[in-house]
């Protein structure tokens, strides 16, 4: 099971709070800077937002969006206890009064927990960093999600990312040092990276500080930059098992102590144009959990000297979530 090889972020949340915690996703109509114009026209050669938030909500008012996603886990896993999962686009890109209500309308939902919320790392100016540590510091679960994709500029300058190293540096910075958790997000397969990028920009996260990841294969969607270039011939996505190779490698790099959000991520087959394999999540986290055993390897296992996690630490730690 993966649990017993990455210390997953469900399993974390089990231990801290001694029972389920779901995210519900949201989508309350944001936009992005690199969409309307602020920075840039188009957003990211890769992004049609459905892609990674299919549930393409943002008609439908928030309530009804928070009891629809409670009533999917209430048939799934009876869970109780959630997380307000702001998802789609940006969601700090609004003035801070907008957000406080925005949120507080989530917070005030029975079995909410806390917040997650999505966004880049040119978006979060201290105001909206003092907001979410004014929840968090009201003992609420915080988590700050931002989006690097890639540490190398040259890669997001590609995919037209509109920010680079620097913002997500000090925004990482800022947001750790009033205590809000950080979960930082990593595309593996960026045009013209390879392994070697992939290990580099997961060793300069780790430098800097953070405490959560998510990895997510690039994949080709419908309406987006990246798949015209994918008709041309000029980009090419990666094999599962060369993504499945590179995960592992990620993994056994990464402290236990750092909570493994997502390991592989989706895109709906509506719009999913390449490769065939991101239509399903459990084949690839299977291939990733054989991977690692195939290695006799785990989550921490090639960490830095410091930081790294014996079979045992790793034992203790899953049998304890």
């Amino acid at each position: 099971m993966l649990p017993d090889y990455v210390h997953t972020f469900g399993q974390w949340l089990l231990a801290k709070h001694g029972e389920r915690v779901h995210k519900i996703a949201l989508d309350v109509g944001f936009t992005c800077p690199n969409r309307d114009g602020s920075k840039g026209i188009g957003g990211c050669t890769f992004c049609n937002n459905a892609s990674f938030s299919p549930n393409g909500r943002e008609s439908v008012p928030l309530y009804d969006q928070i009891d629809s996603g409670r009533s999917g886990i209430d048939r799934c896993t009876r869970a109780k206890k959630y997380l307000a999962y702001f998802q789609a686009y940006t969601n700090t890109y609004a003035d801070v009064q907008s957000l406080r209500v925005l949120y507080d309308q989530a917070l005030g939902v029975e079995g909410m927990i806390g917040l997650s919320v999505g966004t880049r790392p040119d978006c979060v100016p201290p105001a909206v960093l003092d907001l979410l540590a004014e929840y968090h510091d009201r003992g609420m679960e915080v988590w700050l999600e931002l989006g690097l994709q890639s540490a190398f500029d040259e890669s997001l300058e590609k995919v037209n990312r509109g920010h680079g190293l620097k913002e997500y540096i000090e925004t990482t910075i800022a947001a750790r040092r009033l205590g809000i958790p950080v979960c930082t997000h990593l595309i593996v397969g960026m045009p013209g990276e390879d392994g070697w990028h992939c290990r580099e920009s997961l060793d300069i996260v780790l430098d800097i500080g953070t405490d959560g990841l998510k990895l997510h294969p690039l994949h080709v969607v419908k309406g987006t930059q990246l798949a015209n270039q994918w008709r041309r011939g000029e980009y090419q996505p990666l094999p599962v098992q060369e993504y499945v190779n590179i995960a592992a490698d990620l993994i056994e790099r990464t402290p236990w102590q750092v909570v493994y959000h997502r390991i592989t991520g989706t895109a709906p087959a509506t719009l999913l144009l390449a490769p065939a394999w991101c239509s399903q999540k459990w084949p690839v986290v299977n291939a990733v959990v054989a991977e690692l055993r195939r290695r006799g390897t785990w989550q921490g296992r090639k960490a830095t000297p410091y930081q790294r996690a014996t079979e045992e630490d790793r034992k203790i730690s899953a049998c304890i979530a």
